[in-house]
């Protein structure tokens, strides 16, 4: 390398079903959701992240949007590989080189991802120019963005709610002693909202409009200390066709969203159940960690600690934490070396 070094740049992605984050220099430099539109006639792509998301529900035919990561995986490689690589070619310092650097990466995956899944992150990246491209399990990137020393001989559980997976994991000396992933994250809470919405109101949303009505007045449970007003809603009337308006209280998205918290809940107590007795009794001091956006949502450390009888922690900037751990991550390679998977 040597000579080459200052041809490098060092890149972090966190490569999320709902959002794509990339750290450089040690900031966020794109943060955007991880959404393309492409144009169905020439196959180009026309647009991605905030653009493509402002497209979304309100395409023609010769226009489609595609969300190319499903549960935290790839689902379509081509729109995948072209998304990652606008991002990176849109880093404002990358813009001024004269031509495309090499790029050395830390890229974070979900805990139950298989190998031919992982093949596909790597490869989508060696294809944007990667000379050497690493990959962390997202819990452990996670507990190293909240500030956790995984490194001590001592128990910490992280559960990460994303958009697509959640993810439990208990990490001591710097590994995963047990986890567990469930595909019930963000998007299934949209999807309740939207199902709930159907049945209770007559009333068709789109998925736009749903997480809006998530992030406005979602809730976890019914009773909370400052609950948030009402919501007008509109959408397609499904009896009359006509465009209609109705007021949600966030008593019913608690309602709604029930169901897919408890299975978080059932796999929670799953991986506690799992966990061998030295940790379990460190994890009772320490309490538990939340990261994700899907933390976010009103009364859920609340819930889930009643559920569990522990202390449950929210990460200061959830939306971010798991984007922090990768960048912290590139940034000691050699301290983190044995958690990484070249």
């Amino acid at each position: 390398m040597g000579f080459f070094d200052f041809m490098t740049e060092d890149i972090a992605i966190d490569l999320g079903t709902a959002n794509t984050l990339i750290i450089h220099n040690d900031k966020v430099v794109i943060d955007s959701p991880s959404i393309v539109a492409r144009d169905r006639i020439s196959g180009k792509i026309i647009a991605v992240g905030k653009e493509a998301n402002m497209m979304q529900g309100k395409t023609h035919e010769n226009i489609k949007t595609i969300r190319p990561l499903k549960d935290g995986v790839i689902a379509d490689f081509d729109a995948s590989e072209k998304m990652i690589s606008m991002f990176i070619k849109s880093i404002p310092a990358l813009k001024k080189k004269l031509f495309t650097p090499a790029l050395r990466m830390v890229i974070c995956i979900p805990s139950g991802i298989t190998e031919v899944e992982m093949r596909a992150v790597k490869e989508s990246a060696e294809r944007v120019n990667g000379k050497e491209v690493y990959l962390i399990h997202e819990p452990m990137a996670a507990a190293i963005g909240i500030g956790v020393d995984i490194m001590q001989p001592k128990g910490n559980m992280i559960v990460d709610i994303g958009g697509g997976t959640t993810e439990i994991a208990v990490i001591a000396l710097g590994g995963i002693v047990c986890d567990k992933s469930v595909k019930i994250a963000g998007d299934v809470f949209t999807n309740d909202i939207i199902y709930y919405m159907r049945t209770a109101h007559n009333l068709f949303v789109g998925e736009t409009t749903a997480e809006k009505i998530k992030i406005q007045i979602g809730a976890a449970t019914e009773d909370l200390d400052t609950p948030p007003d009402d919501m007008s809603v509109q959408g397609r009337d499904l009896l009359t066709g006509k465009p209609k308006q109705v007021d949600v209280s966030y008593r019913e998205i608690a309602k709604a969203l029930d169901k897919s918290i408890q299975r978080i809940e059932d796999a929670i107590m799953e991986t506690l159940s799992q966990t061998p007795p030295e940790l379990a009794a460190d994890i009772y001091n320490t309490g538990i960690y939340l990261a994700g956006g899907g933390s976010m949502l009103r009364g859920l450390d609340k819930r889930i600690s009643l559920k569990t009888d522990l202390p449950v922690y929210i990460a200061e900037d959830p939306l971010r934490a798991v984007v922090r751990g990768t960048g912290m991550a590139l940034k000691n390679i050699n301290k983190y070396k044995n958690i990484l998977i070249k």
